[in-house]
């Protein structure tokens, strides 16, 4: 499968970004047309894992498109079915929370609530600390909600951090090819 339409977004989990730009490269090199995305923190924290600028430059290289970094540019993603998916790579507790709650004050969230109105696939990669406990019934309730697909993943560090997951960053582009024919990724839980 080539040529999907692919929304790619990024929230503030940093030590993950490496990651998600080698799967950003990976979805270019299968043929795929991406679109960054980007919250506000994503967009213009500097962290100890790379600055704004940096993170900046590595979305617009890879994807070859201006980065969606607004609410109001987010909003036109579903009326004019700009996306075959959108993907959420990392996707943090906190944009958990509001994607399970309706919550649409970033550029992420509206890019979610906008695509979904046309019932696109949005294939989510989880990077949370908590997600075994604050964050575990928005998971629960996303994975139970129609339109929502996951990157299988996995405990983080079960002895400094137990209730910590991440998803397989690896995984991405053979998920995201599978949610666009509607099949969840199994197993979900990777050891």
């Amino acid at each position: 499968m080539s040529g999907l339409r692919i929304g790619y977004a990024l929230t503030g989990s940093f030590c993950t970004f490496s990651e998600s730009f080698e799967a950003m490269k990976a979805l270019a090199a299968r043929g795929h047309e991406l679109t960054p995305i980007a919250s506000f923190n994503s967009y213009n924290l500097s962290t100890r894992f790379g600055t704004a600028e940096e993170n900046r430059r590595k979305m617009t290289e890879i994807c070859g498109r201006e980065i969606i970094r607004t609410v109001e540019a987010a909003e036109p993603i579903g009326p004019k079915k700009m996306f075959d998916i959108l993907i959420v790579a990392p996707c943090t507790s906190n944009t958990l929370a509001k994607l399970a709650n309706g919550i649409n004050d970033t550029p992420v969230t509206m890019a979610v609530k906008s695509h979904l109105r046309n019932f696109g696939p949005v294939l989510i990669a989880i990077s949370t600390n908590d997600a075994l406990a604050a964050a575990a019934r928005n998971i629960g309730a996303l994975q139970n909600s129609r339109g929502y697909f996951f990157v299988p993943y996995r405990q983080d560090d079960v002895r400094k951090k137990p209730m910590s997951a991440v998803a397989d960053f690896s995984l991405i582009p053979e998920a995201a090819e599978l949610a666009v024919q509607g099949v969840q990724m199994q197993p979900i839980l990777r050891g």
